[in-house]
């Protein structure tokens, strides 16, 4: 445990590096008009900080930087005892469709920070079936449009060997709404429902064919990662290592890797940070992850989160993440039923 010297002249270097990117000095921390104390005992006070893995001094310079363990103890220590006040993001989501809310959402998150920002949507398979359209494209051919409580919209085109009846299409268009309306895309009891003894022949053969665009619709729907401000956070960050730079752009292509380390942040209650080597992604080992979940009161669907240097200023990145995260739920909440 530090004492509230050592306190002081830690949350000093973190901010005067967050803001600056410099090592800072103790000149610089004697001329703080909140250091009362000289500079030969600011000296020694930094010296006990480094030797405790806080603080690091590089070679160029006299003066210091925070380490990954320095600012775990700004994060964890000292920036709770501060008075939070509320973000300034403010979400415009109100009648908006889930796709257009999550851009929006990433979009102004970036902005505010000035930090690469993801936000994941929620999964298809907890959403449900709004509406169906069975549209005949050509003699041949039709489509199947699923559209989920979420707006979401699936389109998914079936080819036969003989011409397709209008009427045909035009029923199946009827019953499949009155069948599947409501129902879970992942639910089991979607395959019952398309198999129904009561159809003549011809009905049941027709539904058969277009029941892959129900039951395969959560396996095939890919998980959905929003992200925006990779501009800022090249500009933002000097990459030592042009690898960890490769990599990163590299995770955000695919994705997977992405969508592995915001899992974590789903059980979480709170916000969700990770410093620099805390880091398990090897292009996050130079960077931090502010994230948080956002969802119903007993289910959390995604995860908001902010990339950035170690450097970054964590109170603001904190405060906005969790504000952009408690807008999120409360969107969600009118366009899903709680279970």
């Amino acid at each position: 445990m530090l004492s509230p010297r050592q306190e002081l002249l830690l949350s000093k270097v973190v901010e005067g590096f967050s803001a600056t990117g410099q090592p800072v000095g103790s000149k610089a921390l004697a001329a703080d008009p909140d250091v009362t104390f000289g500079p030969s005992t600011i000296r020694n006070e930094l010296a006990v900080l480094e030797e405790r893995g806080l603080l690091a001094h590089p070679h160029t310079s006299a003066g210091r930087i925070p380490t990954d363990a320095g600012h775990r103890y700004f994060v964890d220590k000292l920036l709770p005892a501060r008075r939070e006040t509320k973000g300034e993001l403010q979400l415009a989501l109100v009648r908006r469709e889930v796709d257009e809310a999550m851009r929006v959402t990433t979009e102004t998150l970036s902005q505010v920070t000035n930090l690469l920002a993801i936000v994941s949507a929620p999964p298809i398979a907890t959403t449900t079936i709004r509406h169906v359209e069975v549209l005949p494209l050509q003699p041949q051919v039709l489509m199947v449009v699923v559209i989920t409580s979420t707006g979401g919209v699936s389109k998914r085109v079936f080819t036969f060997d003989r011409a397709i009846d209008p009427g045909l299409a035009d029923w199946a268009s009827s019953y499949l709404n009155e069948q599947l309306t409501g129902m879970g895309v992942g639910a089991r009891m979607l395959g019952a429902r398309l198999n129904d003894p009561g159809l003549q022949p011809t009905e049941r053969a027709f539904i058969a064919q277009l029941a892959p665009a129900f039951t395969e619709l959560a396996q095939t729907a890919e998980n959905t990662l929003y992200v925006d401000g990779a501009a800022r956070l090249l500009s933002e960050h000097r990459f030592q290592d042009v690898s960890q730079l490769n990599d990163l752009l590299e995770a955000l292509e695919r994705r997977v890797s992405i969508l592995g380390v915001l899992s974590q942040a789903l059980d979480e209650r709170d916000i969700y940070v990770r410093i620099g080597g805390e880091n398990e992604m090897p292009a996050l080992r130079s960077l931090s992850l502010v994230a948080g979940n956002y969802g119903l009161a007993q289910r959390n669907l995604g995860t908001v989160s902010v990339i950035g240097p170690t450097r970054m200023d964590y109170a603001r990145a904190i405060i906005t993440v969790r504000e952009a995260a408690l807008q999120l739920s409360r969107f969600v909440e009118d366009i899903y039923e709680a279970p």
